[in-house]
């Protein structure tokens, strides 16, 4: 039996924190794998808010929660998908989040569909300005997962970035663990970051 994927790894950890009724947050909502996994945590009394900027990442997220809710309608928590950066986390959660988020999970990199333009990544200014919006929106004991991909153009910059901005934080703020095959430098990895208060 091997180690777990590094998104399994990921979504253990959120739903160790994540429970029913619950709010979170898919800070880049792709294909909507993070975002269902979210309304299925949170289920019908909590709710998820996911960010993408790419209208197709939208359209595919959409689908995907059409399709879980045809075979388990009562099972999810509502969802309002964003057509906005991530970068404008603090300010598009409504007035009462902040403070009371359970889970922020950040899939970095491009779209992971067949026709997708791969040349859309996200970017390490943007990602951490989203990633000082989630810190703040988090509950106490509440998380942050950060899915990094080095392996790709512009991912190893953004991961160093994100590394370095989880590794800088005050240990009385934050606690921030990393999850990593060693024999691949190129290997993606997660970076989970627990708010202490």
């Amino acid at each position: 039996m091997g180690f777990i994927s590094v998104l399994s790894f990921a979504h253990k950890l959120t739903a160790e924190r994540l429970s029913a009724g619950g709010r979170a947050i898919d800070a880049t909502v792709g294909t909507g794998a993070d975002t269902l996994a979210l309304a299925r945590l949170a289920g019908p009394r909590g709710a998820v808010c996911g960010f993408d900027i790419q209208p197709a990442a939208l359209r595919l997220a959409e689908e995907r929660l059409r399709l879980a809710r045809e075979e388990a309608p009562a099972a999810l928590a509502p969802v309002t998908l964003l057509a906005r950066s991530h970068a404008a986390l603090l300010e598009s959660v409504p007035a009462d989040w902040p403070g009371t988020v359970s889970a922020v999970m950040f899939n970095l990199g491009y779209l992971p569909a067949a026709d997708a333009d791969k040349s859309i990544i996200t970017e390490p200014e943007s990602t951490l300005a989203a990633l000082d919006g989630a810190l703040s929106v988090l509950r106490p004991g509440g998380i942050i997962t950060a899915v990094l991909y080095p392996g790709h153009p512009g991912g190893e910059r953004e991961a160093a970035a994100v590394e370095a901005w989880a590794a800088a934080l005050p240990q009385q703020t934050a606690q921030s663990i990393v999850y990593r095959q060693l024999q691949r430098a190129d290997a993606p990895y997660v970076i989970a970051v627990e708010k202490k208060k």
